[in-house]
């Protein structure tokens, strides 16, 4: 449970982003000499995404962002690290942030390249202290001062795309300018509806092929993904192959053996502690108990012991999520119970219990009378 609720945080519609049913990401780019055998791999560049992809027809809204990068700020001669993003004004409208105080840059602010942010929570807090209100006042990073525009409730660390600790206009970035196709920046590609989803896709596609590649290479990729597809990818795969195959095999066969190493187990101390009761077997049988009356019991029996097992392993779990949102081991990120996810570990306690308890009461089952009494 406690595994699951992490999956579900991570590949979840989560705060901020939760249009992902009708939303690609592009996050990398890679060049590749086919030739010789090696590649170039990357995010992309502001020029890319607006020379390029700003362009396509079925795409209803681009939010640019860039990587995070960290800056020094100095409060009460302490250094405080602020990860800050350069975004464009659509970054705003396609992901639903939580404003707390104020508003986002608009287009004005960034065609004039404005000093203005947006902060989160935490670093109002950690850079104000107990203020209330710090619209308009001025948060220093590397020596420059912005003034607050708005504040923003945390985002989880295991939103990388959408998480930091300030978000900025991208004109004041240094290379957004710059003209190659790699960068420092990434971009959510929002269709008009879902159903338009494939013909963004598409449209996508052809675009890529008609990007001219650099000198000294043959082949470039850069794949616009529904947003786990762009995990594996980034994760597991590269520019033909998005990894989604791979990753769900591996979390398919650890699932796989997570669950049939207990069950292994169980069958092994079902059987010897069913063994150990083969006396009460013969003294059954002999008294006229059928074999399928004797597996009804022992599977009965099995699953009260089961089911015993399962609330206790919902109690512990709901502590661990507990102890684990208190001590805030990933940065901002809470984790829940997945009622969904509850119900078939449910029914998996159900089966798996059915499945340890079934093969030795039907041994048991079979034993014959003499040879249980003799036990005794």
């Amino acid at each position: 449970m406690v595994a699951t609720a992490f999956m579900d945080k991570v590949l979840s519609p989560d705060y901020p982003d939760y249009k992902r049913n009708h939303s690609l990401y592009v996050t990398t780019m890679e060049f590749k000499n086919s030739k010789e055998g090696w590649m170039n791999r990357s995010d992309v560049s502001y020029y890319f995404l607006d020379h390029y992809v700003s362009k396509l027809k079925t795409v209803n809204k681009i939010g640019i962002s860039s990587s995070a990068k960290a800056s020094n700020a100095y409060v009460n001669n302490k250094k405080l690290v602020i990860e800050y993003k350069y975004t464009n004004a659509d970054f705003w409208n396609i992901l639903e942030y939580k404003f707390l105080a104020g508003k986002a840059f608009q287009q004005r602010e960034i065609d004039n390249a404005e000093l203005v942010a947006v902060i989160s929570e935490e670093t109002k807090k950690d850079y104000f202290g107990d203020e209330e209100n710090v619209i308009g006042k001025s948060i220093s990073a590397d020596n420059i001062n912005y003034r607050v525009i708005g504040v923003v409730a945390n985002v989880s660390k295991t939103l990388q795309n959408f998480c930091a600790d300030m978000y900025i206009p991208y004109t004041l970035s240094k290379d957004y300018k710059n003209t190659d196709l790699m960068g420092g920046f990434g971009a959510v590609l929002l269709a008009k509806s879902e159903a338009d989803l494939p013909k963004m896709k598409k449209e996508y596609d052809l675009m890529i092929k008609k990007v001219p590649i650099p000198k000294d290479f043959d082949r470039l990729y850069c794949n616009a993904d529904p947003y786990f597809a762009s995990m594996t990818r980034r994760i597991a795969g590269d520019g033909t192959n998005d990894g989604l195959t791979k990753a769900v095999s591996i979390i398919s066969l650890f699932v796989l053996l997570f669950l049939l190493l207990p069950t292994i187990n169980l069958v092994n101390i079902n059987i010897t502690r069913i063994m150990e009761r083969s006396s009460e077997i013969g003294v059954r049988k002999a008294f006229g108990a059928s074999s399928k009356t004797l597996v009804y019991q022992f599977i009965i029996e099995n699953l009260i012991l089961t089911f015993l097992g399962a609330i206790i392993g919902l109690i512990l779990s709901v502590i661990v999520i507990f102890l684990i949102n208190d001590a805030n081991i990933v940065s901002n990120m809470r984790l829940s119970m997945n009622f969904t996810v509850l119900c078939y570990s449910l029914i998996a306690c159900v089966f798996f219990g059915m499945l340890s308890g079934v093969y030795p009461a039907w041994r048991m089952s079979k034993l014959n009378i003499v040879k249980a009494l003799k036990a005794q």
